[in-house]
This record gives structure tokens, sequence and C-alpha cells, in this order.
């Protein structure tokens, strides 16, 4: 299961420079630490992955402290996802600096690692310190650290420090940043074979086109290929709204898909 990040949803209007991103104040968002705390407690067996969590804008120790909390208490089926985001008024609201989120994202992924892996630990970087300090409980084992967008920025910022990309739309659509991730990673020694890659295809589509997307993605070499099933601002992701009128509709929308996919 992937749950989106967005602490806040602002107006579009009258705003200089315009917000680009899709999803506006009308749009609900789970958070996704509190959301995967309870899934966890209810399910035995699926996938915790946040897609993305904007982790410039949030604080690195405590998002290493809820991952691994969310880790144990699920027993190891968390996959953190992280970006950067579109949004400067989120940014604003939670006393970040949108402007430095590309190479605090660097700093972050590094402090996590070293929060998750380390009983104290000094750092100093520039955005961060930590003097003597450590996290308990910690995972009991490392917990991957995927990105996720659509640019090349994102796609070469996994190849150096990730363990996978959450490309988030159709195989078709996305083969060439996918290529380009290979290529990044062979650039930076690391071999594509310890890397993942997922993509994604709509619940508005027919089994067929399922079929076809993950059979295309499998043959690239993808590790993992998902369903997307939201209708909030699915029009602007380039994606269809379904009318889902409740839970059932998704349970119902996902049995088809697993059937589709075997």
């Amino acid at each position: 299961m992937i749950a989106y990040d967005h602490v806040l949803g602002a107006v579009h209007a009258n705003r200089t420079p315009p917000l680009m991103g899709p999803y506006t104040e009308k749009d609900p968002f789970h958070e996704p630490f509190v959301l995967y705390a309870y899934l966890a407690a209810i399910t035995k067996k699926l996938e915790l992955c946040t897609g993305v969590i904007i982790l410039p804008q949030r604080q690195t120790v405590l998002v290493a402290k809820q991952a691994a909390e969310v880790q144990l208490l699920s027993q190891g089926r968390l996959r953190l996802g992280v970006g950067t985001g579109w949004n400067p008024v989120e940014y604003e609201a939670l006393g970040m600096r949108f402007e430095d989120r590309g190479k605090m994202l660097d700093e972050q992924i590094e402090l996590l690692r070293k929060l998750w892996r380390e009983s104290v630990l000094d750092y100093r970087g520039k955005f961060h310190r930590v003097d003597r300090a450590g996290l308990l409980p910690r995972p009991q084992r490392e917990i991957p650290i995927w990105l996720g967008g659509f640019t090349p920025v994102a796609v070469k910022r996994a190849a150096r420090v990730g363990d996978g990309f959450l490309f988030g739309t159709y195989p078709s659509r996305m083969l060439k940043l996918w290529e380009m991730a290979q290529a990044e990673l062979e650039k930076n020694g690391r071999a594509t074979a310890s890397f993942g890659a997922e993509a994604a295809c709509d619940a508005g589509d027919s089994p067929d086109t399922w079929a076809k997307e993950a059979a295309l993605w499998r043959q690239a070499g993808g590790t993992h290929f998902s369903l997307r099933a939201m209708d909030t601002a699915a029009e602007q992701v380039g994606h269809k709204r379904f009318g889902f009128r409740g839970p059932q509709d998704y349970i119902a929308a996902l049995e088809r898909f697993a059937a589709a996919m075997r």
C-alpha cells in the first residue's frame, strides 16, 4: 500500500509565483505515519510504503523516530519513500525553507541511516546537529529509502543515494526515466539488480491494460507494479475518476487487479 503525504492543502488562486502541483485545500490526505501505525496493528502481510514523505519540510530526527516505530510495529513492512515536494506554502507553514529542499534531502537521507544504525552519534552537517544522542528503540532491520518523482534530478539523486525509485505512473510513460536511472546507477558503480523500481497503473483501466503495462514493466526490469486507486485530483495527474463510494469499492478494485496479475 502507498500513502501520499501532504500536511496542508493550499489555495492556488492569486499566488506569485503560481503553485504548480495538482492538489488544493479541498483535497484530503491522511498523515502516513499515523495511518501506518494503525494499519500495522490490523494487517499481517501488507507492505506499507510512503509515496512520498516530503522529507525536507519535516524534522529529520522525528521522521527517523516515526519510521523506526512503524517498522517495529509492522514487523519490518515499511518502505520509506521520500521526495522534495512542490508546495512552498506547506514548507513555510512548517517552518522550513523551500529553497534548501534538494541539499537538505541529501543530508537527511544520510542522517536517517545513521540514526537507525548507530546507538549514539555525534553528527554535524549543514542543516543538522546531533550531539552524542541516539534513538531507542531502533529498527531491527534496515528501512529501505526510496525516492520518488517525475524529474531527472530526482532520478539522479536516487541512483546516488536511494534503494529504489517510485515512478508513480504508467510504465509506458516512465521507460525513458527508468533507462536514465539504470545509466546513472552504472555511472555510480551500483548494480541495477539491487535497486528497486516501481510503476503504477490506474484503477479505471481495463484488465488488459493492466496486464500489458505489467508485462512491459517486467520486461524493462521493474521490480514493483501497483494500482493507483485515488480520485483526488485525478484529472490533473492524467488519470480518471472512478467514483468509489466507500472501502468496499476499493477492495473490489484491488481484487480485480490481483486476479489480472496472476
